[in-house]
């Protein structure tokens, strides 16, 4: 379950720290260093209920995108809560929403994870603008640097602008 995919990344976060754009570290704390990112207010119930079932702190902070509109930590953990795009509730139009994906992603000061089933990039398109809108999000998995898995990383630390 993606959701559950998400609290180990969570997790993981809260093991570690990050600099600033001074060169200070910080420890990635719940209440303000890590927030999680949903499109639907389901998927958002799912993921706090997988928090509490890998015994993180309720203190995370975890919303729609419209919830967190002006708000930042320095690592955003976004999910995207569908498999398929068959299986998305409002349509292609609203989970590839290129406002919603912005937001998303500009809310991490220094790290912005996206937890996601590869088969959202093998969309059938039925639009120009739906192609346009999944295409947004291929380059933006396309542009990322893939996740490493725990203990892979030498380092212990998110760097900021990496």
């Amino acid at each position: 379950m993606e959701a559950d995919v998400v609290a180990e990344v969570v997790g993981g976060l809260l093991t570690r720290s990050w600099w600033d754009h001074e060169g200070a570290a910080h420890p990635l704390e719940a209440h303000s260093g890590v927030v999680v990112v949903a499109p639907y207010n389901a998927q958002v119930a799912e993921i706090r209920a997988a928090l509490r079932r890998h015994s993180l702190p309720d203190e995370v902070r975890v919303g729609t995108v419209d919830r967190f509109q002006g708000q930042e930590a320095a690592a955003v953990v976004i999910s995207m809560a569908a498999s398929t795009p068959d299986d998305v509730p409002r349509g292609i139009e609203f989970l590839y929403d290129l406002n919603r994906l912005n937001v998303a992603v500009s809310r991490a000061k220094a790290l912005s994870v996206l937890v996601a089933s590869p088969g959202l990039l093998e969309a059938s398109c039925r639009t120009v603008r739906q192609m346009w809108l999944v295409n947004a999000l291929c380059r933006y998995v396309e542009q990322a640097e893939p996740a490493r898995r725990p203990g892979a990383a030498a380092e212990n630390a998110v760097r900021h602008g990496t």
